[in-house]
């Protein structure tokens, strides 16, 4: 009678066992096409051996956009006056589209009135070729930007595109100072010492900086502008492939800025009286007697009681006479050609035979 009863008894645990089995084995399914159905693949690693610096030196030209453009345009610029500037960059790659850049410039911007102006536009270029004002301004510029390529390389560096657009955006300071050429003589027509040499205009206050201006002047209140000031740079450019170790790019960028004295204009004119016996100071505030017919000149008296012979609406206090447009800060514009290298890398490609 045993026998049936261990027969029973094991038929009883291989099938418990079976449906044990058969229940882990649904569950095991279960988490796995849980797991299948949130899988997103591996992430592809941007390690330490794909990440390159690159050294560069850019050759640069200048642009100057501000008041002594040839039109009253926020884009206004005159070609005929572009300056070079040179630079160098450092930078490191960080992504496969991702690049930190820091570098420094130096170049020279300039703008004239009577360059620019078109003396025959009576709507406007007569009234900034009569203005006849004038600087150049020696830009010390130290960059830090971000630049994305359009076209990505997970590889390393000896597997790099071709060529990629890229576009960029950073922050940036830049050492300023305007300068203007000192004419031949003064207002009363007494030759200046300095005549033709190059003077910095800022510490002169040619818009009443330096003077003691009265409640009622159209400049009162107006402040020393900084030469060290922030900027804002952006564009786009591309990058050429040249061999190994060796890129070529070419840029072009904007720098937005908070001043609007890169040319030492951007307000009223004031009464020439405000600058004493300063007659430089005089002299590089006001220039259109320098360039128009002495018969349209008008005797003029100051408020300390001196006479100068002025064309009406030019170097004189009053809410009309603009000697500029503080509504619109100064920008410049750079266009780059650079040649980087790629530092400490030796990696090569295998041979096969």
């Amino acid at each position: 009678m045993k026998k049936p009863v261990y027969i029973f008894a094991f038929l009883l645990l291989f099938f418990a066992s079976e449906s044990a089995l058969a229940q882990l084995s649904r569950k095991s399914v279960k988490k796995n096409n849980k797991r299948i159905s949130s899988y997103r693949g591996k992430k592809e690693w941007f390690g330490k051996e794909k990440r390159y610096q690159t050294l560069g030196i850019a050759l640069n030209a200048m642009n100057y956009y501000g008041d002594l453009a040839p039109k009253p345009d926020q884009f206004s610029t005159d070609f005929s006056l572009t300056k070079p500037a040179v630079g160098i960059a450092y930078s490191h790659r960080f992504g496969p589209r991702y690049t930190l850049l820091g570098s420094f410039m130096y170049g020279t911007l300039k703008g004239a009135d009577h360059e620019s102006a078109n003396a025959n536009d009576l709507g406007n270029g007569v009234y900034r070729y009569q203005r006849n004002l004038s600087f150049r301004n020696r830009i010390k510029e130290l960059s830090f930007v971000a630049t994305i390529d359009l076209y990505s390389n997970m590889a390393t560096y000896i597997s790099r595109v071709k060529w990629t657009p890229y576009a960029f955006l950073g922050i940036a300071c830049f050492l300023h100072n305007p300068q203007a050429q000192v004419p031949q003589s003064d207002l009363n027509g007494n030759p200046l010492p300095n005549a033709g040499k190059w003077v910095n205009l800022q510490s002169l206050g040619t818009e009443g900086q330096k003077s003691t201006l009265l409640e009622s002047d159209v400049n009162h209140g107006i402040k020393s502008y900084k030469k060290f000031q922030p900027a804002i740079p952006f564009g786009i450019g591309a990058r050429f492939r040249l061999n190994e170790m060796l890129d070529l790019s070419a840029e072009f960028g904007f720098r937005f800025l908070f001043t609007d004295y890169l040319d030492d204009v951007s307000q009223n004119y004031v009464d020439l009286g405000v600058f004493g016996n300063d007659e430089l100071a005089k002299a590089m505030s006001y220039r259109t007697n320098e360039i128009v017919d002495a018969n349209l000149l008008t005797p003029t008296q100051t408020r300390n009681g001196q006479v100068y012979d002025l064309l009406p609406g030019y170097g004189q206090e009053h809410v009309d006479n603009k000697r500029g447009n503080k509504s619109n800060n100064d920008t410049y514009f750079v266009t780059s050609i650079r040649l980087t290298y790629i530092l400490g890398k030796t990696f090569h490609r295998a041979k096969f035979r």
